[in-house]
């Protein structure tokens, strides 16, 4: 039974390892410096909102469109796994349409036509008479929102169902995680899910990765109906809006920035007003129209979107002897594109282990 060790216990990583698990196959061990219940700098996915709002370009788009089967049957049918369904809102801005949408085209959700409109569930352009003031048009469509803080634990304890144990381990190179199996035995192959930090890890040093910095504010308002996204904002080219509200009472998300290589880990208090701002002037109901002083806020945050330029990193490669298989480098997508992304990691894992017992045989 082939021995596997995943690095990283963020959304990849443990779908990683319960998708493999679920095979039957394997011997994983999930080994990772931070795990699920701790918040760091470093620790991206406690960090994110999450919401599925689909980001590809429709030649990338296998990865969401191969996940969003899977969210939409939890939220409906796995009610303890921190995820429920809401109605997403896309809007674009008339200035940004009059400019080409030159920032929001690189980014696939702002696009016309959009290949989405095929796989999320209610999709509707808005008529006109129902777009706020300065928008020139916009879609929604049947999304969920995930709790993050319920929803990494339950793939925790889904990977335990299944036999992946987990160690806290801190790997200063990748050659060191082929020895740190529960089995003691030396790992067949590693799959790195290490996000941001791969542009650090010894033997990867990806120099394509950066971190997205994204500050959100979590408040207990709530923001029923929908949740509202715009192809821009006034404030600054790096500065977003979106809301959503997270499952089973877990607060809801207004957002905010995405700072391409910005380590910041500190909440700046001047962005954050006026991410709260944006966001009551989208959703008013959040205040009952009373402005951001009836905002009751929980806490600020601040998380790194595992960037890289060339778009995600999914391929395998031999590294000091040893199989790694690579999958990091989602941005702002590592929920919506999870079990698409695992899926092509337990393919890799398969093709790996079929090669090797080609050549045992020979």
């Amino acid at each position: 039974m082939p021995t596997i060790v995943v690095l990283g216990a963020g959304v990849s990583g443990l779908t990683c390892a319960l998708e493999l698990a679920k095979q039957g196959r394997h011997e994983i061990t999930v080994v990772a410096k931070h795990m699920p219940g701790d918040y760091d700098i470093e620790y991206t996915s406690p960090w994110a909102g999450a919401n599925v709002l689909p980001m590809a370009l429709d030649k990338d788009s296998r990865w969401e469109r191969r996940t969003w089967p899977v969210l939409r049957r939890l939220a409906k049918e796995v009610p303890e796994a921190g995820l429920h369904v809401q109605t997403a809102r896309v809007l674009r801005r008339e200035k940004d349409v009059a400019t080409g949408l030159k920032a929001a085209l690189a980014d696939g959700l702002f696009q016309f036509d959009p290949w989405y409109k095929e796989v999320m569930d209610n999709f509707r352009e808005i008529p006109a008479n129902e777009l706020p003031k300065g928008m020139h048009s916009g879609c929604e469509f049947m999304s969920v929102c995930i709790n993050t803080a319920i929803y990494l634990p339950w793939l925790v304890g889904q990977c335990a169902k299944y036999g992946v144990q987990f160690k806290r381990g801190i790997v200063k190179h990748i050659s060191q995680a082929h020895n740190l199996s529960h089995t003691g035995k030396k790992a067949d192959i590693v799959v790195n899910a290490t996000g941001v930090l791969a542009c650090k890890l010894g033997g990867v040093m990806d120099k394509a990765v950066y971190p997205a910095r994204g500050q959100i504010v979590v408040v207990r308002n709530e923001a029923k109906g929908f949740m509202p996204t715009s192809s821009g904002c006034d404030d600054a080219d790096d500065e977003i809006m979106y809301v959503m509200q997270r499952a089973l009472g877990g607060g809801t998300i207004l957002g905010g920035t995405y700072m391409r290589h910005n380590w910041d880990p500190n909440p700046d208090p001047n962005i954050a007003v006026r991410i709260m701002k944006r966001a009551v002037e989208a959703h008013p109901e959040l205040t009952d129209g009373k402005g951001i002083e009836a905002l009751s806020i929980i806490r600020h945050g601040v998380g790194l979107r595992p960037a890289r330029e060339g778009g995600v990193r999914i391929e395998k490669e031999k590294i000091d002897g040893t199989w790694v298989v690579h999958n990091y480098g989602h941005a702002g997508w590592g929920y919506q594109g999870s079990y698409g992304c695992a899926e092509k990691v337990v393919e890799l894992v398969d093709e790996i282990v079929k090669q090797e017992k080609r050549q045992s045989k020979l």
